[in-house]
């Protein structure tokens, strides 16, 4: 188990903060307050964890990893998406609690061809119309066989950081990790519709970044 290189700033201001108040409590013989720091330190630290020895559950390229841990919590078709030039699209929603771990990864070996920043509301990502009107990044990807993917990230009521540190060019495996959203937030997949050949999740599962298959394409 590692922490992620997205929550540097964050853990520092935690570490020092456990640090400086768990010696206040040994000085004044505070235990409480020690345990309690230590306590809360873990909490917060461990949101920034990042599982090592992850690999892609199948050895098919046209499997589709999910880029999150969390649970599934809507699949849908749309008419058109940005991240297939408005083609229609086939969409697995997921949605990570503070408990999952938060960092993203790529769904494809595929290369970026770019981001699209949106901004919008903050409400609770349990809330449907949350995936709509939130703030978003959109990161819109192609394969090696030119179809068109896209990875979005959706900003929630405590989650308002999203961290995508890519460029367009940069060129990523599938399952390699690419940015976070800090606390709760959802995370989508988006394929063409027309190159999905079995959506392999529902409603309700749970599933693994890098490892979970989400859809099958047809061609990657």
């Amino acid at each position: 188990m590692l922490l992620t290189r997205y929550g540097i700033r964050e853990w520092m201001i935690i570490t020092l903060a456990a640090a400086v108040t768990a010696a206040a409590g040994v000085f004044f013989g505070w235990w409480w307050l020690a345990i309690a720091a230590f306590v809360v330190w873990t909490a917060l630290a461990s949101f920034f964890r990042d599982p090592l020895g992850r690999r892609p559950a199948s050895a098919d390229p046209r499997d589709l990893v999910s880029p999150a841990d969390g649970l599934v919590s809507a699949v849908l078709e749309v008419p058109e998406h940005v991240a297939t030039d408005g083609a229609p699209a086939t969409i697995v929603r997921i949605y990570l609690s503070v408990f999952d771990v938060h960092v993203n990864r790529m769904p494809a070996e595929a290369e970026v061809l770019g981001t699209i920043h949106t901004p919008g509301k903050y409400l609770d990502v349990r809330i449907e119309e949350s995936a709509k009107v939130n703030e978003s990044m959109v990161a819109r990807l192609r394969s090696a066989g030119g179809v068109l993917l896209g990875v979005k990230q959706i900003s929630g009521k405590v989650a308002r950081h999203i961290v995508c540190p890519i460029a367009a060019g940069q060129r990523f495996t599938r399952g390699e990790r690419y940015g976070m959203i800090k606390f709760g937030s959802t995370t989508e997949l988006i394929v063409p519709t027309a190159e999905v050949e079995k959506v392999c999740v529902a409603k309700g599962d749970r599933v693994t970044g890098g490892v979970t298959v989400l859809i099958r394409a047809k061609r990657i």
